[in-house]
């Protein structure tokens, strides 16, 4: 493993990252914020409690995921979609580093941003609602799990875009979606019952009830298949990686 390769990669993102932290980290905390003040505040007023839980409460797992995901796939897609552009992912692929190299370096970094934005976004929380937390080292592995994943499928999607243009296609019209029907907003058994049926489809309930469990101890779905079913969506999204590299897949030409 060579993790000066790595390390040169990760150090290379953060720096560009940092260059624009105000921006990479303000405005996703801002955004978040307005939803604790429309959501929590104005409709919480409206709704006493799902599942035993007060409503401001209960939709903080799912603004963290939210906000993470989004993060996760834009930083690392443009990541690795940027050296493209510019030519000078020539250089990365004639080094002597594996594919496993290049990406730990690029998601690495990635993940790391969304991970910082996430805590960020957690301890923001408190100054609208006072939450409670079942299990702080279940919470943390989610955080990182949900960075490393979707940072991962963000890599994908740098590496499949040709243009700045389809590196927005699947998270505004996949991600976001999934995201907001995956029960951010609400639980999963306030819908009818077809719907219901149709939600266990969505990965992102999966993601969203593992989180919330780890925040109030109970959930839609058990925590053991939430990390299963993360850790089988990681396990592919490196499958994929590995067959670009190997083949070349719009990383060559």
């Amino acid at each position: 493993m060579n993790l000066h390769a790595i390390r040169a990669i990760y150090r290379f993102e953060m720096a560009r990252w940092l260059r624009t932290a105000m921006q990479s980290i303000l405005s996703p905390v801002l955004s978040t914020s307005l939803y604790f003040i429309v959501f929590g505040a104005a409709i919480g007023s409206r709704i006493n409690q799902i599942d035993g839980v007060d409503y401001a409460a209960f939709i903080i797992p799912g603004l963290i995921m939210l906000s993470i995901l989004t993060e996760s796939i834009s930083n690392a897609s443009f990541g690795i979609y940027f050296p493209k552009f510019s030519g000078t992912i020539y250089e990365v692929l004639s080094a002597p580093v594996s594919y496993v190299e290049v990406a730990a370096g690029y998601v690495g970094a990635a993940a790391s941003k969304s991970l910082l934005l996430g805590l960020i976004i957690l301890a923001t929380a408190r100054l609208f609602v006072d939450y409670p937390v079942q299990n702080w080292g279940l919470v943390l592995l989610f955080l990182v799990l949900t960075s490393v994943t979707f940072s991962l499928f963000g890599f994908i999607i740098g590496v499949w875009a040709d243009g700045f243009e389809k590196l927005q296609i699947i998270p505004m019209l996949v991600v976001m979606p999934l995201t907001f029907l995956g029960g951010s907003f609400y639980s999963i058994s306030m819908l009818p019952e077809f719907w219901q049926q149709v939600s266990w489809f969505n990965p992102v309930v999966y993601l969203v009830s593992g989180f919330r469990w780890a925040f109030f101890g109970a959930s839609e779905v058990h925590i053991g298949v939430s990390l299963a079913m993360t850790t089988a969506f990681m396990a592919v999204c490196l499958l994929v990686i590995r067959w670009m590299f190997s083949t070349g897949y719009r990383l060559k030409t």
